[in-house]
């Protein structure tokens, strides 16, 4: 195997307030696929995962349940480390930030850039959201909330110690625009420019009096250490990052990081605070920080409130690990968010597990036994046939390699399942079966089965990363070993005169999905939050009741998004221009923090076309009607839209 260097990859940390959901767990699955993916090419990977557990939130929480914070995170901590157990992911170290070995690091980073004028003392008044552990300005906010998570802020003022982020602005500005792989999406990378480091930089609060449970700074024990520059600094204590310069080997080897893969919903800490904590160190920026989107339960943010909350460890009970992994791996997409729900998970399983692979695998195996025994021969009876089939097995390679290097995960797992197709596709071509029945074409049986043998075998060795636990099985009822990963874009590997297992495990068993979803009724009602319902009730108020002469009043009609773009004036409108039947209007919302300007494009939306036209940014602007979207509690939007070939200017009523 060629040997092709070293890769450091990471995940963000979870954060200890409780049990991560599907939405969480999905990065841990996609930082090992790719790690997997790694060493399978030949590098020598080292990746990182672990736990965030400081800040004001964790306190508190562990107050309510009458325990230490150490406790309450011990607790937590553990949950974590079994469910990234539970989905096999093969991380390198697990890294906690109450590692004491992580803890006296954050202290010399503290003191070394308070000692070299980076980090600074002065007093913090704001506004401070308690969930993020963000202070904010009044502008920053969206309708007066958190612009990250949408919750309530309150004001804050304390004395605080602050890093000079603007004197490294200019810096990470150039360094952004000579390195365009740095920060991907590319959406990301435009919002972070446009939305943060292009208007300018405020210096970061790097301390907290108002709380205990953090990171004492040793030189005024009155302030801990502000979450940030604590948990961002795990990327290279974890690796043995030593602040007074005897860093270990393995730091020396893996550092710079190859790829921070974190959610789009951080993408500002690991793209502009972490540079400039490191430039300010005089380390290496990262190669590349992938902010990947989220899986949404319905459409929406999952919400324990709302009972719709999924969690790893109860899908796999119902589906085993590597359908799992194999859903949120292939349902992801690249920029945009995916969505996961019971019937779609039936939906895949049933399609491309049990039917395009299982079943494929199932067949190839019980024909090699029935026809000869269980003995696969390469007797080179060559057809025309034949071509179609290796030009596909032999091209897939590449194809995932490239794939894979650009983070398109999905993708490369429909390319491998390509594969698998064409296999089934190939047997229909050949009809084995046929074959059998003339003794003349015995050779010819043979060479088919074990064309398809080898198809298999290249397939499921390019899956691996994906599903080890599957493509191990399937090598195993193959009767031969994993192959050296240069070797699979050639056709003819497969040892001729092998032995097939005598009979075919059923990897994955068709879903009855009536009945499926009646256990999961079942599941879901034993497991209903029955007491959070109870206080959604007591606080409901009374409907103030419309006449359907007020309804007729609202003209609703169907509108198409032609373009949209960002309000450079505002960090929370976007302006869309819309087709609504034969007129085009000019529409402002502000849901900016929600959607990219790339994401409305093309939408069929619903909207309130009768309101007077307003003036917005002192006259500027003017909005021409109302787009309208469904907000949860979390403060999360959803825009209306409509499904089919609705035309726009259609009524809504």
């Amino acid at each position: 195997m060629t040997n092709r260097g070293k890769y450091y990859i990471t995940t963000a940390i979870a954060y200890t307030s409780g049990k991560p959901h599907i939405g969480n767990s999905y990065e841990i699955v996609l930082a090992d696929s790719i790690a997997r993916f790694k060493r399978q090419q030949g590098y020598e990977v080292f990746f990182q995962t672990g736990t965030d557990e400081h800040g004001q939130k964790i306190e508190q929480k562990a107050a309510e349940a009458g325990i230490t914070p150490k406790q309450f995170v011990d607790n937590v901590a553990g949950t974590i480390k079994g469910l990234w157990d539970l989905m096999d992911t093969s991380y390198d170290k697990f890294i906690r930030t109450t590692d004491d070995c992580h803890e006296k690091q954050v202290q010399k980073i503290f003191k070394k850039l308070y000692e070299q004028g980076d980090i600074y003392k002065g007093h913090y008044e704001g506004l401070y959201c308690t969930p993020c552990e963000s202070f904010w300005t009044e502008s920053q906010l969206v309708d007066g909330k958190c612009p990250d998570c949408g919750r309530e802020v309150k004001p804050a003022k304390e004395e605080a110690y602050f890093l000079k982020l603007s004197k490294y602005a200019d810096r990470l500005i150039e360094y952004i625009n000579t390195h365009p792989e740095f920060i991907q999406p590319v959406s990301r990378k435009n919002e972070m420019m446009n939305n943060f480091l292009l208007p300018g930089l405020q210096d970061l609060c790097v301390s907290r009096t108002s709380f205990k449970w953090g990171i004492p700074v040793d030189f005024d024990d009155k302030h801990i250490v502000y979450v940030w520059l604590d948990a961002l600094s795990n990327y290279i204590t974890g690796i043995g990052y030593d602040c007074d310069g005897n860093n270990s080997d393995l730091f020396k080897k893996m550092w710079p990081a190859d790829l921070h893969l974190i959610g789009k919903d951080i993408i500002r800490f690991h793209t502009i605070y972490w540079p400039i904590i490191l430039m300010a160190l005089d380390l290496p920026l990262p190669k590349q920080v992938f902010g990947h989107p989220w899986l949404l339960q319905g459409d929406g943010k999952m919400s324990k409130s709302k009972g719709n909350v999924l969690y790893a460890d109860t899908l796999v009970d119902f589906f085993g690990v590597d359908a799992v992994r194999y859903f949120v791996l292939h349902e992801m997409p690249f920029e945009n968010d995916g969505v996961i729900s019971w019937e779609l998970m039936i939906e895949r399983f049933n399609s491309d597990l049990a039917n395009v692979l299982g079943n494929l695998v199932s067949r190839t195996i019980s024909m090699s036994n029935k026809y000869f025994g269980g003995v696969v021969e390469n007797t080179g009876v060559k057809e025309d046939v034949d071509d179609d089939l290796i030009s596909v097995v032999t091209a897939a390679k590449g194809i995932v390699e490239n794939k894979m290097e650009k983070l398109r995960v999905a993708d490369a797992i429909t390319e491998i399942f390509n594969v698998f197709k064409r296999c089934n596709k190939y047997i229909d071509e050949t009809a084995p079966w046929v074959l059998a029945k003339d003794e003349a074409k015995k050779d010819r049986l043979a060479q088919v089965l074990y064309n398809l043998c080898e198809g298999i075998s290249i397939g499921v060795n390019l899956l691996s990363s994906f599903l080890p636990s599957t493509s191990e099985k399937i090598l195993a009822q193959l009767n031969t070993a994993a192959r050296d990963f240069d070797t699979l874009d050639k056709f003819g590997e497969y040892p001729s005169g092998n032995k097939v297992v005598e009979k075919p495990e059923i990897l994955f068993a068709r879903i009855d999905a009536d009945k499926f979803m009646e256990k999961v009724a079942a599941f879901e009602a034993a497991n209903a939050p029955k007491e959070e319902k109870k206080e959604e009730k007591a606080e409901e108020k009374p409907a103030e009741y419309i006449t359907i002469d007020d309804f007729c009043k609202v003209q609703m009609k169907i509108g198409k998004i032609l373009a949209c773009e960002k309000v450079e004036e505002s960090s929370k409108l976007l302006k869309s221009t819309v087709k609504i039947g034969n007129e085009t209007r000019t529409i402002l919302s502000g849901i900016a923090k929600y959607f990219t300007p790339e994401e409305m494009v093309g939408k069929k939306v619903v909207v309130v076309t009768n309101l007077a036209p307003r003036k917005m940014l002192k006259g500027k602007y003017t909005s021409e009607g109302m787009i309208l979207a469904a907000e949860d509690e979390n403060g999360t939007l959803s825009l209306l839209t409509v499904d089919g070939n609705t035309e726009d200017g259609g009524s809504v009523s």
